[in-house]
């Protein structure tokens, strides 16, 4: 049995041609779905966003990351919301940080889109009984909830997994190489969605899309 969980790769560009060249790119190399890092472009435009959308006609999770938790968007809290709720027409998911006031989190979600509530933290692994608070309250707001964290030795890695395995509808990573392997794991409980790298490397621990592929037992070629 093929593990169902879909490989994401992030495209992390600043120019909008550069975003479409390595769509095409990740979708040759076999990605399930693309994540639209919408705070890399240098000037976002919705107009261009939703022609580059348009063209690479491909599941896109659309993000619009927030520069606390590893973003790029310097514009304005009002301007950030605005860019991903025109994107909830046009894409598949749309990842909005908990952080987020709830007010834009339920716009968002209202629309229909299929909503992955997430949050991260690049420094630390919280306790097992504050990770569950955070991801119980992100899937009372959206569809999908999402968390990762760095971890500082083995037993958080190991946290990570005791939230996928208590809860569905769950994308949980610990970062780094020590906790890389839980991107792996992410598959064995059923877990929608996991991370790999494309070209580019957007969170630490990330790992390339052709072992991936071979480590979760999805290559098509294999499955043909």
């Amino acid at each position: 049995m093929y593990s169902q969980t879909k490989i994401a790769i992030p495209i992390f560009q600043s120019k909008i041609s550069e975003v479409i060249e390595v769509a095409k790119d990740c979708i040759d190399k076999g990605a399930d779905v693309l994540e639209f890092r919408i705070d890399a472009l240098k000037n976002p435009d919705f107009k261009e966003i939703k022609k580059a959308i348009d063209e690479i006609n491909f599941p896109i999770i659309a993000t619009n990351r927030i520069i606390t938790e590893g973003g790029s968007f310097k514009g304005s809290e009002e301007e950030r919301i605005d860019i991903l709720y025109k994107c909830c027409d046009i894409v598949e998911y749309v990842d909005i940080e908990l952080q987020s006031d709830d007010e834009y989190i339920n716009r968002i979600h209202d629309t229909g889109v299929k909503t992955i509530v997430s949050y991260h933290d690049f420094k630390k692994t919280p306790e097992l009984d504050e990770i569950t608070y955070i991801v119980k309250k992100e899937q009372e707001l959206g569809d999908i909830a999402k968390v990762a964290f760095m971890p500082n030795d083995l037993d958080d890695t190991l946290k990570i997994l005791a939230i996928l395995s208590h809860f569905d509808n769950t994308i949980a990573i610990s970062m780094s190489d020590l906790g890389s392997y839980t991107r792996i794991m992410a598959s064995k409980f059923d877990s929608p969605i996991t991370f790999a790298a494309g070209r580019d490397v957007t969170a630490p621990g990330q790992i390339d899309i052709e072992t991936m592929k071979a480590l979760l037992n999805m290559n098509l070629n294999i499955m043909e």
